[in-house]
C-alpha cells in the first residue's frame, strides 16, 4: 500500500487487521534457509557485543523489534509477539512517499548444539512490494562473541518494486546496515 502521507493509527489498524487474512506471497516457508534461483539471497552479519550479559540484551532487542528503530522503517503494532502467526505491517518511508508492507511471523529459531542462538524469521504477505523470506537471529560463539545475522530471500513483488529495483536493492542494503546500528545501541544501554 503506497501513501503521499505518514499514515494514521487508523489506517494503519486497518492495513493489519486486513493483512491478517493474507496468504504469505511465496513458498515454501523457510525459504531464508535456502538460496532459491531468481531470488535475491541477502546476508548480513557483525559482532553487536561480548558475553552473556550482551547476549542477554541482544535477545530482549530482537523480541521487542528494536531492529526496526531506523527512522526511516517502523514496526506496527510495535509490541507484535515474535510468534508464528503474528502478522505486522512495516512502514517504510520512501523518496516523498510511504509503503505499508504485510509480514507474518513463519518460524522461530532455537539453540543448537554448543551455540546459543535466538531468531525468528518472517515472511511477506500479497500485500507487500517484495516476496520473500527474512531471518533476524542473534547468536553467541563459545568464544562469547554475540553476532547479529540478517539473511533475507526476496524478489520484486508488485510493478513498482521493478520499475524500481536499484532503488528498492539499495533501501535493503541500507535497512541491513541500519539494522546492525540499531541492534548494537539496544544492547549498548544501560
Amino acid at each position: 500500500m503506497f501513501l503521499t502521507h505518514w499514515p494514521t493509527k487508523s489506517e494503519i489498524e486497518k492495513f493489519i487487521d486486513k493483512s491478517s487474512n493474507l496468504p504469505l506471497s511465496y513458498s515454501p516457508v523457510g525459504l531464508a534457509r535456502e538460496s532459491p534461483p531468481g531470488f535475491n539471497v541477502d546476508v548480513a552479519s557483525a559482532i553487536v557485543g561480548r558475553g552473556a550479559d550482551a547476549f542477554a540484551r541482544a535477545r530482549l532487542a530482537l523480541s521487542e523489534w528494536r531492529h526496526f528503530e531506523l527512522g526511516w522503517v517502523e514496526l506496527f503494532p510495535r509490541a507484535a509477539p515474535i510468534e508464528p502467526g503474528t502478522v505486522v505491517a512495516v512502514l517504510v518511508h520512501h523518496l516523498g512517499f510511504w509503503s505499508l508492507n504485510g509480514c507474518r511471523v513463519v518460524y522461530g529459531l532455537d539453540d543448537r548444539n554448543d551455540i546459543s542462538q535466538f531468531g525468528f524469521a518472517y515472511g511477506t504477505l500479497t500485500n507487500h512490494v517484495e516476496m520473500g523470506e527474512e531471518s533476524f537471529e542473534v547468536v553467541m560463539t563459545e568464544s562469547e562473541e554475540v553476532t547479529y545475522r540478517i539473511r533475507a530471500v526476496s524478489k520484486p513483488r508488485a510493478v513498482i518494486a521493478r520499475i524500481g529495483y536499484l532503488y528498492a536493492r539499495m533501501s535493503q542494503s541500507r535497512f541491513r546496515r541500519d539494522s546492525i546500528a540499531a541492534m548494537r545501541r539496544a544492547i549498548n544501554v544501560t
